[in-house]
């Protein structure tokens, strides 16, 4: 199975893209999902299918052509499934505050919810062998990488906390009925999310799997869209994910020189050779902005041409693991690969057998192997876009 996560800033043709990379992978023979991860979904819209806004199918897949289908996440659907007891006591506790009952109950979808969904729909179809080719189009990067980060953030909740926070619920219960009118979750509560965690068992390997999955960026070629680019492209490296190409969308045709698109066009030129000199030698491919709207099975057809031309939408493009532990005399070091850093950008910490990196408001946790968690980071430093850290010592010396 192929997995490819089409991401990038919001407008920038993550959905068409998505959408012809599924057209072309279908017309090769290969069983093919194109889910969408954006709350704002328009997968229908791209395929011109005859639906209405609310219509969703109950967020399950729907056939469009032969081996090709598309999914739309319900949260609605996915809430009544699998987070029952969990959203039924956040809304109880947004009643108890004044908030209107029924409005208490669309607040209660927090943040990870839709997300969590999407995961375990990933994970079940893996299990399955169900289909030979999912793409994922993507929320804007934000979301994104809140959607990567959920099964890191989720364990390492369930090993840390979990356990601790049901058996303090569950001796303070009996007390604070008593004086209190806000309740404490019940039982079913943890075990609904003991259940949840359980049926994710997995995923974070897959995700990570340069072999099963890897992420493509969409970008345009202009400068405030190539710095989010950028910045998309060292969260995805932090989280272990490999980018396999950089797709410039909506470039303007050589016919464009002169008349009212002309500087746009010398700017288009600009920002294309510098997305070539930063992601070097990630492949870039180039997109031109056709002459209409792409919308429906023939116009994503000719885009997906457009796109890959001698490429095969399924295959890896680009591979190369942004972690590696090496050993050198008696020190031992890790190298991961960050492009666009400084070393005032870079946090580093460490707990027990775990390296935390922290870059701007996202940090990440770095299992390291037993004969380096006995070790303190004794020096770090940025070399050829890469953090090189250092392990000096032993046994926490």
């Amino acid at each position: 199975m192929r997995i490819v996560l089409f991401a990038g800033k919001g407008g920038v043709g993550k959905t068409s893209i998505a959408a012809a990379s599924g057209v072309a992978c279908a017309k090769k023979g290969l069983a093919t999902l194109i889910m969408s991860l954006d709350a704002a979904h328009s997968l229908v819209d791209s395929f011109d299918l005859d639906k209405t806004l609310m219509d969703k199918n109950k967020g399950k897949p729907i056939r469009v052509a032969k081996n090709l289908s598309i999914q739309e996440v319900d949260a609605q659907e996915e809430i009544a499934k699998n987070w029952g007891e969990v959203h039924k006591y956040i809304s109880s506790l947004l009643n108890i505050s004044g908030i209107d009952e029924v409005l208490a109950e669309e607040l209660a979808i927090l943040p990870g919810m839709e997300e969590v969904s999407s995961l375990l729909y990933i994970n079940r179809y893996v299990a399955q062998k169900r289909y030979d080719v999912i793409l994922l189009d993507c929320a804007p990067t934000g979301e994104s990488i809140r959607f990567i980060s959920i099964p890191t953030s989720l364990e390492w909740y369930m090993k840390k906390l979990f356990d601790i926070e049901r058996r303090i619920v569950k001796v303070a219960r009996p007390v604070t009925k008593k004086l209190y009118a806000v309740p404490l979750p019940e039982d079913a509560y943890f075990d609904t999310i003991q259940r949840l965690f359980d049926r994710l068992e997995g995923i974070d390997r897959i995700m990570s799997d340069p072999e099963i999955t890897s992420v493509r960026l969409i970008t345009n070629p202009e400068k405030i869209i190539l710095k989010e680019t950028q910045r998309a492209y060292m969260y995805f490296s932090l989280y272990k994910m490999c980018v396999d190409a950089v797709i410039i969308n909506r470039i303007f045709p050589e016919a464009v020189e002169d008349g009212y698109f002309a500087r746009w066009k010398e700017t288009q030129d600009r920002y294309i050779k510098k997305t070539e000199e930063l992601f070097k030698p990630i492949p870039i491919l180039k997109v031109p902005m056709l002459s209409d709207q792409v919308v429906g099975m023939r116009d994503l057809a000719k885009l997906a041409q457009e796109i890959y031309g001698g490429f095969d939408p399924e295959q890896i493009i680009y591979a190369e693991t942004p972690y590696t532990f090496r050993k050198v005399k008696e020190d031992y070091f890790l190298d991961i690969k960050i492009p666009f850093l400084t070393k005032k950008e870079v946090e580093l910490s460490k707990r027990n057998e775990e390296l935390i990196v922290r870059i701007g408001g996202f940090k990440r946790h770095v299992l390291l192997p037993r004969n380096i968690a006995t070790r303190k980071p004794s020096g770090a430093k940025i070399e050829h876009n890469k953090i090189v850290i250092k392990f000096g010592g032993s046994h926490g010396s």
